[in-house]
């Protein structure tokens, strides 16, 4: 099992583990959503998923993390089977940051931060307020933990979520459309930093419309449509000469 270690007192290098899906498929009722979805993520890497809205994107990510039960398939985590343990400690393995921020209202930054700590990880307190202050000033709010998220901006309480989400220690990040809520303007300041957890080794699979950040930072792009992966390989090879009509379709209208 893969884990974090500390390279200084308010950083992480990561080492993130693998994630490999084989014939995933899911359902909401009758109505198939994945078909048969194989996908490997190397450790360390980054996977940016891409594709027109219905297209299963972000129900690929909830089952990942077990949000929604896959119908058939596997996802191994590690080499290890993630369908056969609690969903519970599957999700302290895998992180996900979400579009909307879900952060609890009437706490504050470092209280939203450390609450699973102590909750789900058993951590004390004081240790759990520690690491949390730390992962906030790694996202670079260590001068706004007491506030509440209505006296913080969109881009800020995407920062909470990340550090939430960072403070568990996860072998894995998911990200569900993570800057598609926030004004343009911050933005940016979310994709560097999700860039920057990137390159200290997390490994990370990003549901996006932010095709140039897919095209910087991705080592691998997936592209879906209707619930199937139709290209998957080098940001390069899908932008630059997209194979299927239905990729090309796509790139015209978004590029």
């Amino acid at each position: 099992m893969s884990s974090t270690t500390s390279t200084s007192a308010d950083q992480l290098t990561f080492r993130g583990s693998s994630l490999q899906l084989k014939n995933l498929c899911m359902a909401y009722g009758d109505v198939p959503v994945l078909r048969n979805v194989s996908l490997e993520i190397a450790p360390g890497t980054t996977t940016c998923i891409i594709g027109p809205s219905g297209s299963g994107k972000s129900t690929l990510l909830r089952g990942i993390n077990r949000l929604h039960e896959p119908s058939s398939g596997d996802v191994l985590l590690d080499g290890e089977d993630a369908l056969r343990v609690r969903p519970d400690v599957l999700r302290r393995r895998i992180g996900m940051v979400f579009q909307h921020f879900n952060l609890f209202p009437d706490h504050t930054a470092l209280e939203n931060v450390a609450l699973a700590l102590w909750k789900v990880k058993g951590m004390s307190k004081s240790e759990a307020t520690e690491r949390a202050r730390r992962r906030l000033t790694e996202v670079g709010l260590g001068e706004r933990a007491d506030h509440r998220p209505r006296d913080l901006s969109g881009g800020q309480q995407q920062r909470v979520a990340i550090a939430r989400a960072l403070a568990m220690e996860p072998e894995v990040m998911l990200f569900d459309e993570a800057t598609s809520a926030l004004d343009p303007e911050l933005v940016k300041g979310v994709l560097t930093l999700m860039a920057g957890l990137c390159e200290r080794g997390m490994t990370m699979a990003v549901v996006t419309h932010e095709m140039g950040f897919a095209r910087r930072v991705a080592d691998q792009v997936v592209f879906m449509d209707e619930g199937e992966v139709v290209e998957a390989g080098r940001p390069e090879d899908l932008f630059d000469n997209p194979r299927s009509a239905r990729l090309q379709r796509f790139l015209s209208e978004v590029l």
